[in-house]
């Protein structure tokens, strides 16, 4: 079945429109954290909020494997329509990390295969991959603990996150950090395991910043937590 004209046209004049956001500086600065796009954010979703849900487009434009236009794919998709084997190709195309932590971020949080895919993703051998599923493992110790062994998940951070490589890590001490701060009776051993593998602990923060080294992270949240 082929498209109607008028989409092709609609997908050219967006993707027209994206080139010509392209800056050379913001391109620089983006890859050397390996975003490979030039394209303002905030300039790329003004254009999300007047093209709305377009689920044809968004699938135009993520086929186009262009990352400023992947970008925008997954601000104007419908999270809900996807087939759960579409968002684990999808995942899997997505290397740049801020395709890959939006597409984790807005549609599949959105989805209903949200735990399929983070058991079918914490079990996967390529690290990028299963840095997702530790995302999603972070996200719902916080909001769906009932059923996590969450013994288990320390069991295998305190194993696993020293070796890591830099994206998986940094999922896994974002699930650390957040047993630590969710889950009172597990606290103590969270904390124990960040100043034992001492994972980001030198890490750069910005002045006003929380730290991501998980001692430090779960002290001040737990300081605001109780208001003191």
């Amino acid at each position: 079945m082929t498209e109607p004209a008028h989409q092709h046209e609609h997908l050219d004049a967006v993707l027209a429109e994206l080139a010509a956001l392209e800056d050379p500086k913001m391109r620089e600065a983006n890859e050397a954290r390996g975003d490979d796009h030039g394209v303002n954010l905030s300039k790329l979703r003004a254009i999300a909020k007047r093209l709305k849900t377009q689920q044809d487009l968004a699938l135009a434009l993520w086929a186009t494997d262009d990352t400023a236009a992947r970008l925008l794919a997954l601000l104007i998709c419908r999270p809900k329509a996807f087939e759960r084997e579409q968002l684990d190709a999808m995942l899997r195309q997505a290397r740049p990390p801020k395709v890959h932590d939006w597409l984790v971020n807005y549609v599949v949080k959105k989805s209903p295969h949200t735990e399929a895919l983070r058991q079918v993703w914490m079990a996967d051998s390529d690290p990028v991959v299963a840095s997702a599923g530790w995302a999603l493992t972070a996200d719902r110790v916080v909001k769906e603990p009932d059923g996590l062994d969450v013994d288990h998940l320390l069991g295998v951070i305190e194993a696993e996150m020293a070796e890591a490589p830099e994206r998986l890590q940094w999922a896994m001490n974002t699930c650390l950090a957040q047993i630590g701060i969710a889950h009172p009776g597990h606290r103590n051993r969270a904390v124990a395991i960040g100043e034992r593998l001492r994972v980001l602990e030198d890490y750069p923060t910005s002045p006003g910043c929380t730290s991501p080294y998980a001692p430090v992270w779960i002290a001040e949240m737990v300081r605001r937590q109780d208001g003191s």
